[in-house]
């Protein structure tokens, strides 16, 4: 069950990989000064994204249900805290210069707190649940999985306007917005632990 938990939140580790990439065309000076305010910040919640599901992948349901719990609990509350933390990054850097910025820039901060109060939801659920019962943690964990799923669809396509075109450009090029070699890579939404969705 955890490995179906572990895919959805690969998911949302890839909303924070497809802000990130490598290379990239010089270009407009204001808009690379904009996308250095954000990407500064952004290695750091990408780290944490990526620990707490690493942290997930490394438990099974097989396992004593409270230890799964109490992990995907801190696991779920590191999470809320990236995506809260990239909300501000983005929110303090101001609108892009680009056409339609100001609403590009609302969107991905919306998208991103969105996905950080879903996390917190997701640690009072999972918090909640009653352990003892394997079967009834079992059927929570999926309740967790179908949430999630839809909140990466919807939070993804705000994002995706938030790297398109020249903003994404001017991303690309900066250090804290370049993928790392342990990265997964959003087009594959690879989970921490190496598994295909």
């Amino acid at each position: 069950m955890n490995k179906k938990l572990v895919a959805a939140l690969s998911g949302g580790a890839a909303l924070v990989l497809m802000l990130t990439g490598c290379g990239g065309d010089d270009g407009d000076k204001k808009l690379d000064d904009w996308a250095k305010k954000v990407c500064g910040q952004m290695q750091p919640q990408v780290k944490k994204v990526l620990d707490a599901n690493s942290a997930i992948a490394s438990v099974q349901l097989e396992q004593d249900s409270k230890k799964v719990q109490q992990t995907d609990s801190a696991a779920f509350q590191d999470n809320a805290d990236a995506y809260k933390s990239l909300a501000t990054s983005i929110d303090s850097a101001g609108a892009p210069p680009v056409k339609e910025g100001e609403t590009t820039q609302k969107n991905a901060v919306k998208a991103l707190n969105d996905l950080s109060g879903a996390y917190e939801g997701l640690k009072k659920q999972i918090d909640g649940m009653n352990t003892s019962d394997k079967q009834k943690f079992s059927d929570g964990l999926n309740n967790i999985v179908a949430g999630l799923n839809k909140l990466n669809s919807k939070s993804e396509n705000a994002l995706k306007k938030l790297q398109a075109g020249n903003v994404g450009e001017s991303m690309k090029k900066q250090p804290g917005c370049r993928r790392t070699s342990t990265s997964a890579t959003p087009s594959g939404s690879v989970s921490p632990s190496g598994s295909q969705k």
